[in-house]
């Protein structure tokens, strides 16, 4: 009769008797194999409790593993690991974000000069809010002078209130347009910024596929025979 206990062998030897025997109904899967403290290695049809913590692994008949058992981790350890799964899932993260931008790229875009009219298309209504704003300090900034002049035309005298009140809101107000210009500015430098990138990637992708560029379109004329190139600037 088979005792149930479990039992507990140790050395090579050992094992190959088990082998010698055939699998016992309670190892029937497998038998547990790890070492202890002092190195020597185990066999058994049960792991026992005071080797859970070091970790093990299952093994059949011919000796061939089939399971591991992780050796439970220190609270450093575990810190450790949950530090390095989670830069791994920012990194999967990342790589699944560039991925879903380069077919975004790919599918939205069949020439660099498709980009360049994405971006004058973008650029367009911010140009345009930065010019107002200009126009509008511009009207200020004038009378902002005016008035200073007025002021200093009174001299000693008292100069009415409705001045300086004008003054202090006029000042007020260039100083939050300042701020506007900035930001309209800082919305300009992003947005060319964005598609200088798109355009760096898409060529990028181009050349993975085996693909050349598809140039930009230039609408700049031919220089006329015997004389050089010259470029037009708007004055």
């Amino acid at each position: 009769m088979i005792n149930k206990q479990p039992f507990r062998w140790s050395a090579a030897a050992c094992f190959a008797a088990w082998l010698a025997l055939g699998a016992l109904p309670a190892a029937a899967a497998g038998v547990y194999k790890w070492t202890d403290d002092q190195g020597v290695v185990h066999y058994s049809d049960q792991m026992p409790a005071d080797a859970v913590n070091k970790g093990g692994v299952v093994i059949d008949k011919q000796g061939r593993q089939i399971k591991k058992i992780e050796p439970t981790l220190t609270p450093a350890q575990a810190k450790a690991k949950e530090a390095e799964d989670e830069r791994q899932r920012l990194i999967a993260k990342s790589q699944e974000e560039k991925s879903r931008r380069d077919t975004a790229l790919t599918h939205s875009y069949t020439s660099e000069e498709e980009i360049d009219f994405a971006r004058s298309r973008a650029l367009l209504a911010v140009e345009s809010q930065l010019k107002s704003a200009e126009s509008y300090v511009a009207g200020l900034t004038q009378r902002q002078q005016e008035l200073r002049k007025d002021k200093l035309a009174y001299g000693t005298k008292p100069v009415p209130a409705t001045l300086d009140n004008e003054l202090t809101a006029l000042d007020e107000e260039l100083a939050r347009q300042d701020k506007v210009l900035a930001q309209r500015r800082a919305e300009i430098a992003a947005i060319n910024a964005k598609y200088e990138s798109d355009k760096l990637r898409w060529r990028e992708i181009r050349t993975d596929q085996g693909k050349p560029p598809a140039p930009a379109a230039t609408n700049t004329p031919p220089a006329p025979p015997g004389k050089s190139a010259t470029s037009t600037v708007a004055k």
